[in-house]
């Protein structure tokens, strides 16, 4: 998800709403409930996403248009925790890859506009019910929901969301574009319950991991950039290619993070550093440093990992076994070989600036532990 851009705040506030301190309040529509979004407007963008921002701003400013129209309800409790979480921040990455795909090829109408709406009404949902699954406390630096309302009311809008998304994949009419975004749905829902009975296992594989991380991160991804080539109507060639292109961004997206998660900060993260410690997930880092560990290294993992005695002494000597292992540096390795195959995905594609702008994303989405 990614951050309002100015013009897509100016947009906003022209076309919706009427300013307030700290964020603008917004009509979302006749006989809803309003919701107020900080629109962040003097946050620069990182230089290496800036071109893809700039070739979908004026797409985005419609994107957030619909966002505010889409989240708004009559029962109050929608809006108000919907907002919670897209006011948070972060770079709608999702929904710019949908609009740039189809930039691509051509497309000169509507429906994009309303498939990436809906990319990132189901990337919201699942951050609600992950916060709820993982008991989070902290989402892009921010007090999560489920602390703020409780968990059954953050699953519920989580379902609510989804609902809305699934109304304006039906609104657009490709019966393509509503296959690939609804088995991404079921795709991602069996990843997170693959990644629950994964939960503090650490004889996980580095295998069965990436099977997880390729559900429940990367599955959105390829289906956001394949709805691209979907909507313009492009070759079969053409959306493979944006599928593999989204499906390898999203796995090094995801391994980037797990590194992070033990040696980047809550800012840049969007939650505590630490969280997948304390929360007992075993991620890439964990999977390597246990497996390359001493006897007495893996019995450490297993009273962190398996017994939940994971304080912040444990935290620092889990960092020093991953420091000396070397599952820091090969995550990110990792990370960059699938950050090869999304580049060498879409090289036989025209050169155009969408093509371009797609893959300064993916030095992005690595040079974040950089």
């Amino acid at each position: 998800s990614c951050a309002n851009s100015p013009l897509a705040a100016h947009a906003l506030a022209e076309i919706m709403c009427n300013r307030r301190p700290g964020g603008i309040r917004c009509k979302a529509g006749v006989g809803s409930v309003g919701v107020v979004v900080s629109l962040d407007e003097g946050k620069k963008p990182s230089a290496s996403v800036k071109a893809l921002m700039d070739l979908t701003a004026q797409d985005m400013g419609r994107v957030n248009e619909l966002i505010l129209s889409k989240a708004g309800s009559n029962v109050e409790l929608i809006p108000e925790i919907a907002s919670h979480l897209i006011s948070s921040g972060g770079k709608r990455l999702r929904p710019m890859v949908t609009l740039a795909a189809a930039q691509m090829f051509g497309y000169r109408g509507e429906g994009h506009v309303k498939l990436a709406t809906a990319v990132e009404f189901m990337h919201t949902a699942t951050l609600l019910h992950d916060d709820v699954v993982d008991e989070s406390g902290l989402r892009r630096g921010k007090t999560t929901a489920r602390m703020i309302w409780g968990n059954q009311a953050s699953v519920l809008v989580g379902d609510f969301l989804l609902g809305q998304a699934f109304r304006m994949m039906v609104d657009v009419g490709s019966l393509d574009a509503l296959d690939v975004l609804s088995g991404a749905a079921c795709v991602i829902a069996e990843g997170e319950v693959m990644q629950l009975s994964a939960a503090k296992n650490l004889e996980t594989t580095e295998d069965e991991y990436l099977a997880v991380i390729k559900a429940k991160t990367a599955a959105l991804f390829s289906a956001a950039a394949e709805v691209g080539p979907i909507i313009a109507a492009a070759a079969k060639a053409d959306r493979a290619a944006l599928r593999s292109y989204g499906v390898n961004l999203g796995l090094a997206f995801q391994l980037v993070d797990d590194a992070l998660d033990y040696g980047g900060n809550s800012r840049d993260l969007g939650k505590n550093v630490g969280d997948d410690f304390r929360e007992g997930k075993v991620t890439l880092p964990v999977v390597l440093a246990y497996r390359r560990g001493t006897a007495d290294e893996r019995a450490f993992w297993k009273m962190a990992i398996e017994s939940g005695k994971t304080d912040e002494a444990g935290l620092d000597k889990a960092i020093g076994l991953m420091t000396r292992t070397g599952a820091f540096p090969d995550t990110i390795g990792r990370a960059r070989h699938f950050g090869g195959i999304a580049r060498d995905a879409l090289a036989p594609l025209g050169d155009t600036p969408q093509r371009a702008a797609l893959l300064d994303v993916i030095d992005f989405c690595i040079s974040r532990v950089n």
